[in-house]
């Protein structure tokens, strides 16, 4: 069975996802697999038998359709995992017609959250940096996704988390952080700004890393 959650309206997809989640069985057991630790073999296993744990599992699949290999590689497999007794749930940003007519033909359940043209305006940086500063680490990990979906550069979001950092070690203000914490920080976003520029899906796991990793 397959289900797909794609789109650029991030926050809507990801409250119907948890959504979804909240839905399966408390015996039905999920396994998450991101981009980084993708194994074509594992993902056999999967569709090709049942959970040694239960009669059937859940496997969420995120951004795993980024790279094009995989993608192939996915796409050729969907019949296969729709057959299957487990369910297949891929969390993804916005896809291509022909990546969405191989689901359709594969009898996916399809959730799509695209953002109107009317609606569509320049990511507010600032929301990052604010979320951070606030120690709002879900709002903070859903801004980022927003502001990449949105096609924002890496190196303008490092930049003014890097400001907002300094202005409250300057104001002094560690009610949420320690100052230590803060100057360790800013070190570290010293060394993302380079690996920023060079845009790729490296760059970008390294920033959602080290967001993810801060508190």
């Amino acid at each position: 069975m397959l289900y797909l959650f794609s789109g650029e309206d991030t926050q809507n997809k990801l409250a119907a996802y948890e959504e979804f989640l909240k839905t399966l069985s408390e015996e039905t057991p999920a396994f998450f697999i991101g981009k980084n630790d993708f194994d074509p073999a594992q993902l056999e296993n999967f569709y090709s038998g049942a959970s040694l744990f239960s009669a059937k599992s859940a496997v969420v699949l995120r951004d795993i359709l980024e790279d094009e290999e995989t993608r192939e590689l996915v796409l050729s497999k969907l019949k296969f995992m729709g057959e299957s007794e487990n369910l297949f749930v891929f969390l993804e940003g916005k896809l291509k017609k022909p990546v969405l007519d191989a689901f359709k033909k594969a009898r996916a359940e399809l959730n799509l959250f695209e953002v109107s043209k009317e609606k569509q305006k320049k990511f507010d940086n600032f929301l990052i940096a604010n979320a951070f500063a606030n120690k709002d680490k879900f709002h903070t990990w859903l801004y980022f996704r927003q502001a990449v979906e949105a096609g924002t550069e890496l190196e303008p979001l490092a930049g003014v988390l890097f400001w907002k950092i300094k202005d409250m070690l300057l104001r002094r203000n560690f009610s949420k952080f320690k100052e230590a914490e803060l100057k360790n920080f800013a070190a570290r976003i010293s060394y993302l700004l380079p690996a920023a520029r060079t845009k790729g899906p490296e760059a970008e796991s390294a920033f959602e890393q080290f967001l993810l990793e801060a508190f």
